[in-house]
């Protein structure tokens, strides 16, 4: 399933990233690739407060989409 539809509070697995070059690279130097642990800590109307190895960061549904989660 893709990040935005992950539940508030419940820590998942990533799968993969499916985005351009330009948005994998982004998303690597927060943290997040493959077999990296992510969790949802805030929904808002179209931004996500996601963490990341400890850190909190705010991404976009757009960003969020591209992140497959089990």
């Amino acid at each position: 399933m893709k990040l935005p539809e992950g539940k508030k509070g419940t820590i998942y697995t990533i799968k993969s990233i499916k985005g351009n070059e330009e948005i994998n690279k982004f998303l690597f130097t927060l943290g997040c690739f493959e077999g990296e642990n992510i969790s949802i800590v805030k929904k808002l109307y179209s931004n996500l407060i996601i963490n990341i190895k400890g850190g909190r960061y705010g991404i976009d549904n757009d960003l969020a989409e591209v992140i497959e989660i089990i």
